[in-house]
């Protein structure tokens, strides 16, 4: 089973411009990204896809491997599609988050293992939810799973809503599981949910995947207990810095 690696990276950020080509302790932050994804113990080749050609000379120069990609895509989905369509010898996809320079190679093995069963085509992951704050957290969608290890809804809010329980207890009485923005894909299904037109609860919640369970599509899900930290903010950066000095990081 051949397994490629796609890390899809765009130049354009409101809040971090050139968010890629930040520097983090001496690298940069898609070189700590490639880097730990090359660490990984299945993937068979890992490639960035961007937007810019700023970032795919800079991969290049470091001994990466780059494409450039439409600027029009609307997610790194769309971004890992394109660049599969060049690799059809390649079984499965991953899609590794370019703004997480901290990544577990052990989380892309998890998510690997998950096409050991020829019945899955698509597969995420998945962490258990601690604390109130997250639960509550708009940004940070949350999943419903089945016992059959599939993900039945994703959403925004704190689902499910545990009727006859204050809200501050829902924590005590029901695991609650936040979803962690790694993505696998069958070479076939990823250029399938690229085909698909925008759904309705997509537009509801802002989550792609919605789509793909609108659709019809299944989605398995491997529990993690680890989740890297995802620059998005100014803030973030400086978290990230820190954690490198504290030699807490990579």
């Amino acid at each position: 089973m051949k397994i490629l690696g796609i890390i899809p990276a765009r130049f354009a950020s409101t809040r971090l411009p050139g968010k890629p080509l930040l520097d983090i302790g001496g690298k940069s932050m898609i070189k700590r990204v490639y880097e730990q994804a090359c660490k990984s113990k299945f993937l068979t080749d890992v490639i960035v896809a961007t937007d810019d050609y700023r970032i795919a000379d800079h991969v290049k120069l470091f001994g990466g491997k780059a494409e450039l990609t439409s600027v029009s895509h609307q997610s790194g989905t769309d971004r890992c599609a394109e660049v599969s369509n060049n690799y059809p010898e390649y079984d499965i996809i991953i899609n590794i988050q370019g703004d997480e320079p901290f990544i577990d190679p052990g989380q892309i093995d998890l998510l690997c293992n998950s096409f050991n069963d020829a019945s899955v085509s698509l597969a995420t992951l998945i962490k258990l939810i601690n604390n109130p704050e997250e639960l509550f957290d708009p940004n940070i969608p949350k999943v419903i799973v089945n016992k059959l290890g599939q993900a039945i809804y994703f959403s925004r809010a704190a689902l499910p809503y545990y009727r006859g329980s204050e809200p501050s207890n829902w924590l005590n009485i029901h695991p609650y599981f936040k979803h962690i923005g790694i993505y696998g894909y069958r070479n076939f299904a990823l250029k399938l949910i690229t085909e698909l037109p925008v759904s309705s609860l997509e537009k509801a919640e802002s989550l792609e995947q919605l789509r793909w369970l609108e659709n019809g599509l299944t989605i398995y899900v491997s529990e993690t207990n680890f989740e890297s930290l995802s620059i998005d903010t100014p803030l973030d950066l400086e978290k990230a810095i820190k954690q490198i000095e504290s030699n807490t990081g990579i």
